[in-house]
């Protein structure tokens, strides 16, 4: 009897990227990443951030949350006391590390693990993306529910910056958040560079769904409901290609 080729024996990516639209302040943008087919909604809680809302303010939003749509609420460089403070007021809540947290505080945050976190991953721009070791970062975060990949800008992410993907080791045995520059001209190609690459993948947004003023710049916070479900219409082309012919991904990796 024949054996299969090792092509046959690779595990298939996830039928379906899951989405997170992040930076959110206004009901009205809740409603439209909910209406577009969002899993997940992020609530920036870092007071220096343009998109920053109160916990209280994120609970407030939360609460227009339909079953089954996940609220997040990242944090950086915070308190245990803070993390666990805020988590308080959000049932379901996930938590995002954006900052310097170590392995025992994120655990710590989040009631000894008891509560779903992201640890956040920030690659560096340009060549020096093959220098980031991620398969060590996500041994050490083994914790995490997911590695979330950022670039490595000033401050913590929303810089509208993307990382070269095609730089990233081409095994990685861990749950995969891409993050970091996505639009939705550029989020189908990250896809189907990422995605063959990790055990599952879902992508995160919030500077490429965001409106513009009259000036022409970017009004942080404030989301573009036509640009959310471009985004969303654009994951889900993705996710058909890999769907049609999924081998042809995995092995240009």
């Amino acid at each position: 009897m024949s054996t299969s080729s090792p092509s046959h024996t690779t595990p298939l990516p996830a039928a379906r990227t899951r989405i997170k639209i992040c930076g959110l302040t206004r009901e009205q943008d809740v409603d439209a990443a909910v209406a577009a087919g969002a899993d997940a909604i992020g609530f920036v809680l870092f007071a220096q951030s343009a998109r920053a809302v109160t916990a209280a303010r994120a609970a407030e939003l939360a609460r227009r949350l339909p079953p089954f749509v996940t609220p997040v609420l990242l944090f950086v460089n915070a308190s245990t006391e803070e993390v666990l403070a805020a988590t308080a007021q959000i049932a379901g809540a996930t938590v995002q590390f954006h900052g310097d947290e170590t392995p025992e505080q994120c655990q710590a945050a989040t009631g000894a693990g008891a509560r779903p976190y992201l640890r956040a991953a920030r690659i560096p721009l340009g060549p020096d993306a093959a220098q980031f070791d991620l398969v060590k970062y996500a041994h050490d975060f083994s914790n995490a529910q997911a590695i979330l990949l950022d670039a490595h800008v000033e401050g913590y992410g929303g810089g509208g910056k993307a990382f070269n993907w095609s730089l990233l080791p081409p095994s990685v045995g861990s749950h995969l958040v891409l993050s970091g520059g996505l639009t939705p001209a550029n989020v189908t190609d990250g896809i189907l560079q990422v995605r063959p690459r990790c055990t599952t993948l879902a992508v995160d947004v919030s500077s490429g769904v965001e409106a513009h003023g009259p000036d022409g710049n970017p009004l942080r916070g404030i989301k573009d409901a036509e640009k959310i479900h471009r985004f969303v219409a654009a994951v889900r082309a993705a996710d058909a290609q890999l769907a049609k012919n999924p081998h042809e991904f995995l092995s240009a990796t």
